[in-house]
């Protein structure tokens, strides 16, 4: 039955049917009720709440370290490590380490930087460019959601 019900008939058609009378929304004027099956109700939506959680993705923040003066296969290793974290969907902060007077020479580092985003093009999206921290260089990159 639609419409709007005297509270007391709708109690009673409730307890005519076995079911239960349940306020689906209280801030509508007037209320809306239900009749179901309270238990059945509570299950479905716990159920319907676990499943969203269950798809929700955790962004996890993973870390690669490089030196400045990286051999070439040193390098492809760890870029090929790079998109495979970015192929789970998880952001990478790739961090360029300075030694000594290594870091009189950020132009290295800045060139480096330069190689990784040409060797993940198309993969990345930059949240935070190279900046320099301490005696380290630091860029943040996440997937291309566009790419997925």
């Amino acid at each position: 039955m639609h419409g709007v019900v005297n509270i007391r008939e709708a109690l009673d058609m409730a307890e005519r049917a076995g079911l239960d009378l349940v306020e689906i929304s209280p801030n509508a004027v007037p209320p809306v009720c239900k009749i179901l099956d309270f238990g059945k109700f509570k299950y479905e939506s716990k159920k319907r709440l676990h499943e969203a959680r269950k798809k929700q993705k955790i962004v996890v923040l993973k870390e690669m370290k490089f030196k400045p003066n990286i051999s070439i296969g040193d390098f492809e290793t760890k870029l090929k490590k790079i998109k495979e974290f970015l192929k789970d969907g998880d952001k990478v902060k790739i961090s360029l380490w300075f030694k000594g007077r290594e870091i009189l020479h950020k132009e290295v580092g800045q060139a480096l930087f330069k190689r990784i985003e040409i060797g993940l093009a198309g993969l990345i999206k930059i949240d935070q460019h190279a900046k320099m921290e301490g005696k380290q260089m630091i860029m943040i990159v996440s997937p291309d959601i566009k790419v997925q």
